[in-house]
């Protein structure tokens, strides 16, 4: 039972962050399992039901990846390119009217969600800046509750932006130029160093 749920609620998160969630009802969900609309009532009781547990799964998900991100044998730097290839890959394909879609139709769900994200992300955001400060990665001079709370701030504010739906620029895109801008402006002169080489050895294995 505990399997097929999973597999069914993960197959379900695919589908709606590819088309978005008003878009999509019961039946297009039971029709990309391969089950009847019955069985899949028979795991969820509703599509309010279904949407909560794709995305407390997501969330679990991505605590799960930030914290064996964290565990890894890596500076600060590294980490934190890290955690921005793992986000990036996250939210590539994501529907920009998926936001939108939570906010209107499920705002108590996207408020849980967004409490579960902020503290996973802002605690794992704290560490790293610390972990970079004593490194002498990054500045000494910085506040990194202060910096974490602007920095998740900010990402959040690319998700909610009514601009990025009309934009032609990707949500991963955008979440690159914030993450650039982000640890570009957080670096000390040794971070900078190891920065412009990290840069290039990134820019060297994609190309």
């Amino acid at each position: 039972m505990e399997e097929k749920l999973t597999k069914i609620i993960s197959e379900a998160q695919a589908v709606f962050m590819r088309f978005g969630i008003k878009s999509v009802n019961m039946d297009d969900i039971a029709r990309h399992l391969g089950i009847s609309k019955k069985t899949l009532y028979k795991y969820v009781s509703d599509k309010a039901d279904l949407v909560q547990k794709c995305f407390f799964m997501h969330c679990e998900m991505e605590e799960k990846q930030l914290s064996r991100i964290s565990s890894m044998d890596m500076n600060a730097i590294d980490e934190s390119f890290e955690t921005m290839h793992f986000i990036k890959d996250m939210i590539k394909d994501v529907h920009p009217s998926i936001m939108f879609d939570m906010e209107k139709y499920y705002p108590e769900v996207m408020k849980k969600t967004e409490d579960i994200r902020q503290k996973t992300v802002y605690a794992n955001l704290k560490a790293n800046l610390e972990k970079g400060i004593k490194e002498g990665l990054y500045r000494e001079d910085l506040n990194p509750e202060i910096i974490a709370h602007i920095y998740v701030s900010s990402v959040e504010a690319i998700f909610h932006s009514q601009q990025f739906m009309k934009s032609q620029v990707s949500l991963s895109d955008l979440y690159l130029e914030l993450f650039r801008y982000h640890i570009r402006g957080i670096a000390s002169t040794k971070g900078r160093e190891y920065l412009i080489e990290k840069i290039k050895t990134e820019r060297t294995s994609n190309a």
